[in-house]
């Protein structure tokens, strides 16, 4: 059902806990399924210096969370937006349909992180981060379920 990268991440996650200095958080959860994200950045000059998290839910929300973490450390800004949950997949080597939500939820934590960073900053995210850059044609493939 899981891969073995998606077992390690969940058995093993990198990047586990509250940033104590954090200087962005972003917090999304599912209704239906009751997974919550909790993303911490620290951002210095444009560049995403630690990240951690805190996930309530299964262990694909576990997993996909870590492996955001691990995608996005040491990038630039820029680059952490480009972060799709089809990457998050595609690094785990995949999720199970019913699952595909939980990377749709990392990619929509880290960008609510993002959002806070440049609201903290006195910057209208709306400038950088679109309202709903999520949509199910933008996240899900064929037979994928993202309202799960």
């Amino acid at each position: 059902m899981y891969t073995e990268k998606v077992m390690q991440h969940f058995a093993d996650p990198k990047n586990v806990g509250e940033l104590k200095d954090a200087n962005a958080i972003g917090e999304v959860g599912n209704a239906k399924c009751g997974d919550i994200m909790k993303i911490y950045l620290k951002i210095v000059d444009g560049i995403i210096e630690d990240i951690s998290f805190k996930t309530f839910g299964c262990g694909a929300a576990i997993a996909t969370s870590s492996v955001a973490t691990e995608l996005i450390k040491g990038k630039n800004i820029e680059d952490a937006l480009k972060l799709s949950n089809k990457t998050v997949v595609d690094e785990l080597g995949g999720l199970p349909p019913a699952k595909v939500h939980c990377s749709v939820l990392a990619e929509q934590a880290v960008k609510a992180a993002i959002a806070d960073y440049y609201t903290r900053q006195g910057i209208d995210p709306s400038l950088f981060i679109k309202a709903n850059e999520h949509d199910e044609h933008h996240c899900c493939g064929e037979g994928d379920n993202c309202s799960s």
